[in-house]
């Protein structure tokens, strides 16, 4: 069967929903983040509203980005989980500056993050773990992240291991995995508008504390 191609050209979408305005802005940009988050919560067709596109780059200056999940947030910045030696993880040892991007496509928003990151506590990551799924602790330990692996067949296998390994007792986070911290610089709230006059307020901290400023779409 073949299938008619689709120019991605001829797509078109007017952003009609809602408009963002400095008088509707919260005071701080965890605070509007946190508006716009439970919005996408109570949004059925918002698939993970805590997923972000994460931005990280090499010594090199090669750019990567993925999808991760959100854990927490507040006025320090996002938290998100993921193996010190991942690829990611290696990328922020020697760049530790990253972006996120929130996308709720349904509500027509976006929200992104720049700012440095850091590791958080250790003892934060053991709180965050201790209430993870047994499956998700399991594969913590079982998955090389990011590395080559031979099979399917060897990544189960691990797993098994693991499950062996921690059978009948709690299962303790790796040394190696944990959590980092994205401490904002400065944070942009998206609206879509027709004719692709969207609104773009953007917190930035300066000298002074934070300012807002209006950027063009």
């Amino acid at each position: 069967m073949t299938i008619d191609p689709v120019d991605p050209s001829a797509l078109r979408r007017s952003y009609e929903r809602a408009a963002l305005d400095e008088a509707g802005l919260a005071p701080e940009w965890h605070e509007q983040l946190s508006r716009w988050f439970l919005d996408a919560v109570g949004d059925a067709r918002s698939l993970e509203p805590n997923a972000v596109q994460l931005a990280t780059c090499d010594e090199a200056g090669r750019a990567s980005v993925r999808t991760v999940l959100v854990k927490s947030f507040d006025e320090r910045g996002i938290v998100f989980y993921t193996n010190y030696r991942s690829a990611k993880g290696r990328e922020l040892a020697v760049r530790p500056y990253a972006s996120a991007a929130f996308v709720w496509l349904a509500l027509e928003r976006q929200v992104r993050l720049s700012g440095p990151v850091a590791q958080v506590p250790r003892e934060e990551t053991e709180a965050y773990f201790a209430g993870r799924p047994r499956g998700s602790q399991l594969g913590a330990w079982a998955s090389p992240q990011s590395e080559v692996v031979a099979s399917r067949a060897a990544l189960d296998a691990a797993y098994a291991a693991a499950e062996r390994r921690f059978a009948g007792q709690d299962v303790p986070p790796p040394p190696y995995w944990g959590g980092y911290r994205l401490a904002p610089d400065a944070v942009e709230f998206w609206q879509g508008r027709p004719d692709r006059l969207h609104d773009r307020l953007r917190f930035r901290c300066a000298d002074t504390g934070w300012v807002v400023e209006r950027l063009a779409p």
